[in-house]
């Protein structure tokens, strides 16, 4: 089984009692609500790719950022495209966020690359079992 590291930059990000999330198209986590972010670039800081990131996926700009956690996910990802699945070992330096933006407008539509939307949640709402393994386990910890 091929193995793969990846290293990825997340958004806590809150509005009263909701929690932003959003849901995944793609990846080990497809179908399960996620922290806003992704995978760094080349070259890139985890700040300029947590703006990147949170930016893509919501329409959100960051106003501050501070570090709240590092976290590590180790699951089996299977792939529906023919390839070999991949033991993939996560990396994910959570960030609580505080955005400039009105949180009302908010990009609810897919972006093209693994986010099917964005949506908030109220956090006696939240299903932890519709939860990738980041967001459930900063969930439980707020």
């Amino acid at each position: 089984m091929k193995k793969q590291t990846y290293i990825g930059v997340y958004a806590l990000i809150k509005n009263s009692d909701k929690i932003l999330f959003i849901k995944k198209s793609r990846g080990p986590y497809t179908g399960q609500w996620d922290l806003p972010g992704g995978g760094l670039n080349f070259g890139e800081t985890s700040l300029d790719g947590l703006r990147r990131e949170v930016l893509e996926e919501t329409g959100l700009k960051i106003k501050s950022a501070t570090l709240l956690n590092v976290l590590t996910n180790k699951t089996i990802y299977k792939q529906d495209n023919g390839e070999e699945d991949r033991d993939f070992y996560h990396i994910g330096i959570i960030y609580n966020v505080i955005t400039e933006d009105n949180l009302d407008n908010l990009k609810t539509k897919p972006d093209g690359q693994d986010s099917a939307g964005a949506n908030w949640i109220a956090k006696e709402k939240i299903d932890c079992n519709t939860l990738s393994p980041f967001a459930k386990n900063i969930y439980e910890t707020i």
